[in-house]
């Protein structure tokens, strides 16, 4: 079984780049399923094993 890895390399102005904008284009083509896999990803990685997300910081608010 033969791999090849294919090389990617985006070049762009350090001066005129907008990360944050390319970084909005990639999350917003991800669907939501993927975009909270990532999420809860990141906190799982910050949590100790048996430590659980404190939500007393977060309100609940009602959908329109």
């Amino acid at each position: 079984m033969d791999r090849k890895i294919a090389m990617v390399r985006q070049q762009i102005n350090m001066k005129n780049g907008d990360q944050a904008a390319d970084d909005l284009d990639y999350w917003l083509a991800k669907t939501p399923q993927e975009r909270i896999a990532a999420v809860t990803f990141l906190v799982s990685q910050m949590l100790e094993p048996s430590q659980r997300m404190d939500k007393t910081y977060f309100s609940q608010r009602n959908m329109k």
